[in-house]
């Protein structure tokens, strides 16, 4: 009887035991296998959603600058700088009026221009007021010609055409020559004649002739030549 007291007395004080230990610490090994949650960050430390970068526009380099319809063309059709008209005047006298921008040359005159040649006895110009414009007008008198070329549609040498008259006169603003007094023009073979003292002649700049008043023209033709007779 005794004995079974004291066995019950050491199962009591060792659940005792057990139950004073359960109260503590974990051990070292349990407590490490345990990883703590993560805390949730707050809404200041979240990060933004990603969203997909918007396209932005290609940037023009600074040193070459988007050029203007303006400046595409005038890069395709560049302005071709015109060459000076030199006129050359050649005679044995000259006197000038610069008051009145006029000059008188007279004796064996012969004139040589990109657009014309003349000759006369005499020959008076009118200056434009504007120094840029030079020649405005051109008065030539007594045993006047005047070679103008016509340019040929084959692109061939130009053809010459030759007036003569008692006077010409010749305006720069529209290019023409006007041939009154016994005028006559020949190109080539070809001779247009007036058949009166009024009748006025034009030559203008391309070459082309008009007529004003009376006037014969002559064409002609050279011969054929002979075929040679086979034996």
């Amino acid at each position: 009887m005794r004995n079974l007291r004291r066995i019950f007395a050491v199962l009591f004080f060792a659940l005792t035991a057990g139950v004073a230990l359960g109260q503590g610490s974990a051990p070292p090994t349990l407590s490490t296998r345990i990883k703590p949650a993560p805390a949730e960050k707050t809404p200041a430390e979240k990060p933004a959603p990603a969203t997909s970068p918007s396209p932005t526009p290609k940037s023009t380099p600074a040193n070459s600058p988007e050029k203007t319809s303006t400046e595409k063309k005038d890069k395709k059709n560049p302005a071709v700088p015109q060459e000076q008209i030199v006129t050359e005047i050649y005679a044995d006298q000259a006197v000038f009026d610069s008051t009145k921008s006029i000059g008188v040359f007279t004796g064996n005159i012969v004139v040589t221009d990109p657009r014309f040649k003349i000759q006369g006895d005499k020959l008076t110009i009118y200056l434009s007021n504007k120094q840029s414009e030079g020649l405005d007008k051109a008065v030539v008198e007594g045993n006047v010609g005047v070679v103008r070329d016509r340019p040929r549609a084959d692109g061939g040498p130009p053809d010459h055409m030759v007036g003569r008259s008692d006077k010409a006169v010749y305006t720069a603003k529209d290019g023409n020559f006007e041939l009154t007094g016994n005028a006559r023009v020949q190109q080539g073979l070809n001779t247009h004649v007036a058949t009166s003292p009024d009748t006025v002649m034009i030559l203008n700049e391309k070459g082309q002739l008009q007529t004003k008043g009376p006037s014969r023209t002559e064409i002609r033709q050279a011969p054929s030549p002979t075929p040679t007779a086979t034996p």
